[in-house]
């Protein structure tokens, strides 16, 4: 594995004793909306039925799945996380993917794949744990050929003051004792982190500067949609042929 910035060490500790129950609390302590941006980000990255395709922190693999039944491609899936990696292959396997699903450990940072090698990269909830943000982008980019989509999934934050107040609420309270009730000191030590870092996320990279990365590395026709009142964002473009 490549030497690892502290931010995606931070996650890797974080996140390492979360894998049994993912993917139910995901959706729990969402409300249920994390399956309707992930519905969101398949529609641009699926667009025009991509044959290489690489999703970004994949986790347990469920994007890649979804991917898988939505389109013809061969994805490969890569994340910083084994214990993510390992039910992400137990779930590939059981649905019978084997063949056009490939998991492997490696970081956003610095990606073991050559340049233009693949039609679409997705992402999800990486951003907020690496080193260099624009870097990343850039290295995303990096590897999708001219004329490829990029589409990326995060968390967000309101910016309605009414729906902010129920959101910070939320998030610094409800957050961690739901995780705590439902999975256990890891997900109350997640549920305090969360809210937080989100928050200091985009107050360091609102849209706008998001987007200025995009387009400064190569990708055109940037666009982005808010979700839910604001609690999750997809953003997508084309690679500069």
């Amino acid at each position: 594995m490549p030497v690892s910035s502290a931010e995606t060490e931070f996650a890797v500790k974080l996140f390492r004793r979360l894998p049994a129950r993912y993917d139910l609390l995901a959706e729990v302590l969402s409300f249920g909306q994390s399956w309707r941006w992930r519905g969101e980000l398949l529609r641009h990255a699926g667009a025009g039925n991509p044959m290489r395709v690489l999703d970004v922190a994949t986790g347990t693999a469920g994007v890649a799945i979804a991917m898988a039944g939505s389109t013809d491609a061969h994805i490969t899936g890569i994340d910083v996380s084994e214990e993510m990696l390992e039910i992400g292959r137990r779930r590939v396997d059981a649905a019978g993917l084997q063949s056009r699903i490939d998991l492997q450990l490696a970081r956003a940072e610095e990606l073991p794949f050559g340049n233009a090698s693949f039609d679409t990269v997705s992402f999800t909830y990486v951003l907020r744990y690496v080193g260099d943000l624009a870097a990343t982008i850039a290295e995303l980019s990096r590897v999708l050929r001219p004329g490829g989509v990029m589409a990326g999934l995060d968390f967000f934050e309101p910016s309605n003051p009414f729906w902010h107040a129920a959101w910070w609420l939320y998030t610094r309270f409800v957050l961690p004792v739901a995780g705590l009730a439902l999975g256990g000191k890891a997900w109350w030590d997640v549920g305090r982190f969360l809210g937080p870092n989100i928050s200091a996320h985009y107050r360091r990279w609102p849209p706008t500067r998001l987007l200025d990365a995009w387009h400064a590395a190569g990708m055109t026709n940037v666009e982005y949609r808010v979700m839910s009142v604001g609690g999750g964002i997809v953003m997508w473009g084309i690679k500069r042929a």
